[in-house]
């Protein structure tokens, strides 16, 4: 599927991540040192907000962060002939988000609140240098050997310096499926979600298995539901902290439903005609839609309007 047909938010690529020239210190410390290159701070992996947009600093703003503080490449602008560099900084190191670099000029918000008004392309940029800093801050040391590991590739791995073993970002994948049977969909919600906040399914893929196959196996444990007809819709990068939605719709056998109370503590059948006038903005039960940004609003969206 073209990015353009592609609906989730988080999966637009508005930067060209040279994975070629990324590789070259040179040309990298070359993009850093550019006075047109851009700084996107993050705290934690949320990102500081001036107004409604994200803080995107010019690049002699890397001096007021720590020295420690990690930087990563992020890739260059294909929206102007010259190409701006971008990167995203740590600014964690600081004692609170108050405390961080710049914040007098914003507030470091939450991204997932922060993702209610963000646009696609920024979403986009936030959210990879999210979910590389993150990985960054959790892979200090290798997994084979536990020595320390550094940045290498700008930010695209890790380098072992005992055991030179190479590193690379982790993606977990996950399948979420929208379960359909007549003119319903199925929607629940796990205990960690507020009661009427309800979605679609959804799993992490296990060892040695297709996302179908996951697809499958988790509406049958969680819901004790029968599916056919697994048809992939579109992905969703989810830097929380670094998860690969794989969108399904499917058949149900039936509406039977026998939950695993510990995964999923509430699960409905939701007509179709019900479900249009939740997207309009109707009061339903107390049901509330995932919002905007997730892939499971675009999947019940897509299945509200086209029909799979």
């Amino acid at each position: 599927m073209p990015a353009s047909d592609n609906p989730c938010l988080f999966s637009e690529e508005p930067l060209d991540r040279m994975s070629a020239a990324r590789t070259d210190p040179d040309w990298v410390k070359a993009r850093l040192d550019d006075p047109s290159a851009v700084i996107v701070p993050l705290y934690e992996g949320d990102p500081l907000l001036a107004g409604d947009r994200p803080a995107y600093l010019s690049a002699g703003a890397r001096h007021e962060f720590s020295d420690d503080a990690a930087t990563v490449f992020l890739g260059m602008s294909t929206a102007d002939a010259g190409g701006t560099a971008y990167f995203a900084i740590d600014a964690s190191t600081a004692p609170a988000p108050e405390a961080a670099p710049f914040s007098d000029i914003g507030a470091y918000t939450p991204l997932r609140e922060a993702a209610a008004s963000l646009s696609a392309r920024d979403l986009a940029i936030v959210g990879q240098g999210r979910w590389l800093l993150d990985w960054h801050a959790r892979h200090r040391h290798c997994p084979r050997c536990g020595g320390q590991t550094r940045i290498a590739d700008a930010g695209a791995k890790r380098h072992c310096a005992n055991c030179e073993t190479e590193h690379f970002p982790r993606t977990d994948p996950v399948a979420i499926v929208l379960a359909v049977h007549d003119d319903a969909c199925l929607l629940g919600r796990g205990p960690h979600f507020p009661p009427g906040f309800l979605s679609a399914l959804a799993g992490f893929i296990e060892a040695a298995e297709t996302p179908e196959e996951c697809a499958v196996r988790e509406l049958k444990e969680e819901a004790g539901v029968s599916l056919s007809s697994v048809a992939y819709q579109f992905s969703q990068p989810w830097p929380f902290p670094s998860s690969l939605m794989m969108g399904f719709t499917a058949e149900a056998e039936n509406r039977e439903l026998v939950l695993d109370k510990d995964e999923i503590v509430e699960a409905r059948w939701i007509e179709k005609s019900t479900v249009i006038g939740l997207l309009n903005g109707e009061d339903f039960d107390g049901v509330k839609l995932p919002p905007r940004f997730t892939i499971a609003r675009q999947l019940i969206e897509k299945w509200a309007r086209d029909g799979r």
